[in-house]
């Protein structure tokens, strides 16, 4: 099964890196707000280059440049694609829907494509979908700032440096 992984990054702006494995790579969003497991919140994800598969376990401080700060592996594991649409191509044409199965954020989700950014990197909406995983009371970004490769928050990291 393929694999996702969340790296929170405290760069210019603190955000979460979304990655979800797809041929061969990790292809690659921010989320300014983090994942949220409220249906009702729709979460801007801007579409930023692919990443290698190597770079999904990578936790600590990346230097001067792009990209500079702290980073940790906020959560990870597999997911699966859903729906009968080869999921690169579902992604291509601007909507996929996937099953994490992580050890904070779970369930169904879908990644819909909005619009142009000035710029050109594409804009884009997560939504936690309605299933038994969806808990709008539920704050896993602010009430789990851990790693769950190190046990560290992403203070220690930098701070560690």
């Amino acid at each position: 099964m393929p694999t996702f992984v969340i790296q929170k990054h405290a760069a210019t702006s603190l955000h979460y890196d979304f990655r979800l494995e797809v041929d061969g790579v990790l292809r690659s969003w921010a989320v300014p707000k983090g994942p949220s497991t409220d249906p009702r919140e729709k979460r801007l994800a801007v579409e930023v280059e692919d990443h290698p598969l190597s770079w999904g376990s990578f936790e600590g401080v990346i230097g001067e440049g792009y990209g500079a700060g702290a980073v940790i592996v906020w959560d990870r594991g597999p997911y699966r694609p859903l729906g009968d649409t080869q999921f690169s191509e579902a992604l291509d044409r601007g909507r996929a829907s996937f099953w994490l199965e992580g050890e904070k954020i779970r369930g169904g989700y879908t990644l819909t494509r909005t619009r142009m950014r000035d710029g050109g990197k594409p804009q884009w909406l997560l939504i936690k979908r309605r299933d038994e995983e969806a808990d709008a009371r539920r704050r896993p970004v602010s009430t789990q700032p851990e790693s769950v490769l190190s046990g560290k928050t992403i203070e220690q990291i930098a701070a560690g440096s």
